[in-house]
């Protein structure tokens, strides 16, 4: 099972716009995930003063990144997150240094 991780940062005014599109993920994107053959168990996504922490366990990283390239619903997630999100410069992939159990 791998871990992945990532932040992102909120443009300035929009923390409400993004945690009330969190409401309601659309079924279409969960979807492309969930079959995917990443093999996805956890997905989780934290936020606190405009400042989003993403976390995943699954069996194929790859597979999952291959979701975010190229799916519709991905694709029209970004749409909806264009203008809450600050750009591409503030995605930031991390890795992890540290696991207790």
């Amino acid at each position: 099972m791998e871990r992945i991780a990532f932040h992102l940062t909120i443009e300035d005014g929009q923390r409400d716009a993004y945690r009330e599109e969190h409401e309601n993920v659309p079924e279409a994107l969960e979807r492309a995930y969930l079959d995917s053959d990443a093999g996805l168990e956890t997905y989780s996504v934290f936020e606190e003063d405009g400042h989003v922490f993403g976390f995943m366990e699954l069996e194929n990283p790859e597979a999952i990144e291959e979701v975010m390239e190229s799916s519709e619903a991905q694709a029209d997630w970004d749409e909806v997150m264009d203008g809450i999100l600050e750009g591409d410069d503030g995605d930031i992939w991390m890795d992890e240094v540290y696991r207790m159990v």
